[in-house]
Parts: C-alpha cells; structure tokens; sequence
C-alpha cells in the first residue's frame, strides 16, 4: 500500500471517530444539546431525500417535484402502525380507527420499510402514466400527484386511516441520534452502489442522450421506472424518519414547500453529486437555524434597529444563498465528488503559488 493510499485511509477514520464523538459529546447532555442534536438530525434525513431526488433528476434527468407526497406516503404509514395501541383511542376521537388497522402495530424499522415499499408502488403506479412526459410537463405531473396525496390525507372521508386535518400523534420518537444517522447513512450507500452499478451507468446514458442510450439497447421507460421507484422507495423511508423525528405529523407538514427545499438543496450542493447533496442537506438546514437571530428585535440603546424582525432571517439567508450561486454556477461540488485528492490537489496549488510569489520576491 501506497503512502497516499494509506494517507487517506487515516484520514478517513479521523474524520469518522470526530463525527462519531461529537455526537457521542451531543448525546451526554441532550438538554443543553438539544438544538444541535435537531440539526443534525434533520440534516441527515434530508440528506437521503436529498440524494433520492439527485439519483432521480440529476442522474438521470428526470425533473420530480413529487418527493413531498411520497414523504408523506411513508411518515403515515409509520405513524400508522407504530402509535401504541393504548393510545390510539385518544388520537381516533373523532371517528375511531379502522377496525383492521387498530390491531396492527409493529417496531419502527420493519413499519419504515413497509413506508418505503408503499411509496415504492405509488411510483410504479403513476410512474406508468406519466414517465413518457419530458421535462416541465413531468414536473407538473408529480406536482399534482404531490397535492392529490395531501388531499386525500386531509380528507374526511379517510378520518378512520390518517385521522383526516387532525394529524396523528404520539409517534415513538428516536431515543439516541444514532438511529437517523445510522438508517441515512445506510440508505446513501445503497444508493452510492446502485449509480455505480450497470444500472447507474444505463441512468446516465439516459441523462446525456435518450436516442444514443436507446441505439444502444437500453430500455428507456424500463430504466426511468427504475430509477423513479427506487428514488421514491427511499424517499418513503426518510418520511418515516421524518416521522421519527417529529413525533406528530399532520397533512401541513407536507406542504410543496417541502419539496421546494430538498429541490434547494440538490441544486446548492450540485446535480449530479452526492456527497454535494450531502453537503448542501447539512447547510442549508444549519443555515437557516444559525440565522434566527435575525429575527430576534436588536437594541442599539434605546433605538431599536427596523429590520431585525420575523422574516428577516430568511431574507438574509436567500441573499446569502444568491452569493453562493453566484460563485458556484454548477453548486458547490458541480458533478464531482468529494475525494482526498481534490483538497490534496488545492493545498498542492497554493503551495507553489506561495514558492512562486517568495520567488518573486526574491529576485526583486
């Protein structure tokens, strides 16, 4: 083994053993950590949708805006079968729960899947009648689908499943942040594997050119129905975290804004990049948190500054996101990945930069 190599490596665990010990640090003290251990939470849960979307538009250049219902597909389905049975009376007041379904109840891990595996088939469903649409038009399709989903949670007509406008409660929370971090992590991999797999080669030849990806005998609907299901699996699993997360979920937390966001971040950290989706989940989410002192009133004396006030966090946070893109035409990490040898190549190019101006310098 190289020294480079080996130099990675080490690297590697380094950052892993510091990332692992600032949350067994978080963990010790969960009251005084409380809003960091939130942000790192959600962070890592938009992470997957994040990566799910990129996997979808950015791999294979299919434009979704559905990922808010198909969330919404798998925190119900948690929410559904992991309320204790005790409890349920209590959140079913107004019309009680479906008979089949009050009997049912089973751990978080075996219920998110059963979340992932209903958004799953909702994507092979209307994934059949509308992956032949291009661009805009698919876009508006999976929008609509997006808002149908919501609507028929909302709706009265099935109080008795999803308790209708009420929302439902008392959803077992995460007792350590290990759960989230470990699921998201495990989720991204699978992912990692399949764009690197055959599959996601076909993924990409699909995304430069459909009509030379079909010449060479790839089934285009075949592989868009692929890649659409699979990224709606995941993205039905990161609901039942969110889920997890929340503790209650109601129709309003899976408003298109929701997708607006993860849309945001796949564009901030790069399309086509994974760890870039990685990235941008951990800023953006981190960003607008750090900045509620925005919206706090600021005294300068007696005087109170005008637009320290609610909102005005958000205003800076688009201007400050207007910058970054203004920098980043492509996002942060463009189409590439993050590997050693790009922060080894930046350290090499400053170095000789430096040797050159002392050079310089010298002969003057």
């Amino acid at each position: 083994m190289d020294k480079k190599k080996l130099l990675k490596i080490i690297l590697t665990a380094l950052v892993t053993a510091a990332f692992l010990f600032l949350l067994f640090y978080y963990e010790q003290d969960k009251r005084k950590n409380g809003h960091a251990l939130s942000i790192l939470e959600r962070s890592a849960i938009y992470a997957v949708v994040a990566v799910a979307m990129n996997m979808l538009t950015g791999f294979t250049g299919l434009f979704s805006l559905g990922q808010a219902g198909f969330m919404a597909l798998g925190a119900y389905t948690v929410g559904i079968l992991t309320i204790p049975l005790e409890a349920r009376q209590n959140i079913y007041y107004i019309s009680g729960m479906n008979e089949t379904l009050a009997s049912w109840h089973m751990p978080f891990i075996p219920a998110m899947i059963i979340g992932g595996l209903v958004a799953a088939v909702s994507a092979a469903l209307i994934g059949a009648l509308i992956l032949k649409l291009k661009s805009d038009y698919l876009a508006i399709a999976t929008l609509g689908f997006s808002e149908v989903i919501r609507a028929i949670i909302a709706s009265p007509q099935f109080d008795r499943i999803t308790n209708g406008s009420y929302g439902l409660k008392k959803i077992p929370r995460f007792d350590t942040i290990f759960i989230p971090v470990i699921i998201s992590a495990i989720c991204i991999l699978l992912m990692v594997l399949l764009i690197r797999s055959s599959y996601g080669r076909a993924f990409k030849a699909i995304r430069e050119d459909e009509t030379a990806a079909e010449a060479m005998g790839i089934n285009l609907f075949k592989h868009k129905e692929l890649s659409f299901v699979i990224s709606s699996f995941f993205t039905g699993i990161a609901g039942g975290m969110l889920a997890g997360y929340m503790g209650s979920i109601d129709s309003g937390t899976f408003r298109i804004t929701l997708t607006y966001d993860i849309l945001l971040i796949v564009v901030l950290g790069g399309l086509g990049s994974v760890t870039g989706s990685i990235l941008g989940s951990f800023l953006v989410t981190a960003g607008r948190e750090w900045l509620r002192f925005f919206d706090e009133p600021l005294f300068i004396g007696s005087w109170q500054v005008p637009l320290f006030r609610t909102g005005f966090r958000m205003v800076v946070f688009s201007l400050l996101l207007m910058l970054v893109v203004l920098f980043y035409r492509r996002g942060i990490m463009g189409d590439r990945e993050f590997s050693w040898d790009m922060i080894f190549r930046f350290f090499t190019k400053r170095r000789k930069k430096v040797e050159i101006s002392s050079q310089g310098g010298s002969h003057d």
